[in-house]
């Protein structure tokens, strides 16, 4: 008998073979999985500086394609400068110079910031420490004075900590093992930085050819895809494009308006540390949802600890955020994002619960791009089902739905008693009409 490749007893035998490959990654992953992940992380290691160019690249394509859709090739038919392949190539070379210098100035602009705002004022915290402790103190004596006992445990207490920290800090035997815990940080810093630089050449590279890329890519999907597949493949790939770089963008860009703003109202309300504080509020708002509060909570302690005698401030300065942070949900988020991701408020929060703890802050960033294409996907092949069925796809004929009839009318749940007798009368027809 001749050997053909859709014999039966290949498939099975392939089925089996694949059935055995899968339990054995199954038993290794249950338990071997901290050799997989060291595995994992040496190869994450390896490949992080091209897996930053990417990312780098991916941010900075829409500056790029910016400037040279709006700025240079119109400036160039504007001089009379015909399309040839060198014209294209100098304008991609001015782009890329352009896009880089920015990037590198915002980089800049915020090392600078760090190193002449936010660490002399981390640097006044530590040797203000003890002036904050005692001021802390003589406030929570004057707040309960009126209960000596309540007030002596708690001022007891509180001087109690604070000299066992001050002591933690001044014991040398104590402090190597920190000193061991930044060196460490700081050799990690220093390779981060490494690969972050090759990274950035290599994202140049990547954005000279990008179109280069995205036209091989497209060849391997059609080579491998049929071509209805392919295309839908293509179209998948782009909406996700669109929701990722809409929210990421868009969310970095709010984020800096926000701190600009808020620094600027911590000046105006002589906020102490405003730089750290705006900086603060500014990271922590890239985070959807939680960000506000995650931001505003600990710069609302760090205020009223610094001022406790006078402890309107804190409210003023929460007063303010709570304002800012309403401005930017209602008028300023919407204007900049819109509606780039079509998630209601509860699977925004779901999103964020779910990837923040399964990876950390950097989940709860794109978490809500990640599910914005994931509930994405599930509401094309749910609406394509009923597509298939001849059955509406639009959620509001669905709210009030009781049932469907043979006919394919829709019958909506009774709103009084008139129409609820009327329901039930129809429903028993259908049923004898079902019957016979």
């Amino acid at each position: 008998m001749k050997f053909k490749i859709d014999n039966k007893y290949f498939k099975w035998g392939l089925t089996a073979f694949l059935v055995i490959a899968a339990s054995i990654v199954f038993y290794y992953f249950m338990f071997h999985h901290s050799s997989i992940r060291l595995g994992i992380g040496m190869v994450a290691d390896i490949v992080m500086p091209v897996m930053l160019g990417l990312v780098m690249a991916y941010l900075l394509t829409p500056i790029l394609n910016f400037l040279e859709d709006k700025i240079l090739i119109p400036l160039c038919n504007k001089c009379g400068i015909k399309e040839t392949a060198k014209r294209n190539s100098v304008i991609r070379g001015i782009g890329i110079l352009v896009t880089a210098f920015l990037f590198v100035s915002l980089i800049y602009l915020l090392v600078a910031m760090l190193l002449s705002q936010i660490i002399p004022s981390i640097q006044n915290i530590i040797t203000n420490f003890e002036s904050y402790t005692n001021n802390f103190i003589k406030w929570l004596d004057k707040l309960l004075e009126d209960n000596p006992e309540v007030g002596e445990y708690v001022v007891r207490n509180v001087n109690k900590y604070s000299d066992e920290l001050e002591k933690w800090m001044n014991d040398f035997t104590k402090i190597s093992p920190l000193i061991r815990t930044v060196s460490l940080s700081v050799i990690n810093v220093l390779g981060v930085l490494w690969d972050s630089i090759i990274g950035f050449i290599i994202s140049i590279y990547v954005l000279a050819s990008k179109e280069k890329f995205a036209g091989q890519a497209k060849k391997i999907v059609y080579a491998v895809f049929e071509r209805d597949m392919a295309n839908i493949v293509i179209r998948n790939f782009r909406f996700t494009h669109r929701t990722f770089i809409g929210f990421i963008s868009g969310k970095i860009l709010d984020s800096i308006i926000i701190g600009i703003l808020c620094f600027i109202g911590t000046s105006i309300l002589h906020t102490p540390y405003a730089a750290l504080v705006s900086v603060i509020i500014g990271v922590t708002n890239v985070i959807p949802f939680f960000g506000p509060y995650l931001g505003a909570i600990p710069c609302g302690i760090l205020v009223f600890i610094v001022d406790p005698i006078h402890p309107l401030n804190c409210v003023y300065f929460l007063l303010f955020i709570l304002i800012l942070q309403q401005f930017d949900g209602n008028v300023l988020g919407p204007k900049i994002l819109g509606s780039s991701t079509g998630l209601t408020g509860f699977w925004v929060i779901s999103s964020i619960t779910l990837f923040g703890g399964l990876f950390g802050v950097l989940g709860m960033i794109i978490g809500v791009p990640i599910f914005a294409v994931i509930y994405a996907a599930i509401r094309s092949l749910v609406n394509s089902a009923l597509q298939k069925k001849k059955l509406p796809y639009e959620t509001k004929q669905y709210e009030k739905l009781d049932y469907i009839d043979g006919n394919g009318l829709h019958v909506s749940m009774p709103e009084n008693k008139h129409t609820k007798s009327k329901h039930i009368k129809q429903k028993k027809q259908d049923n004898t009409s079902i019957d016979k």
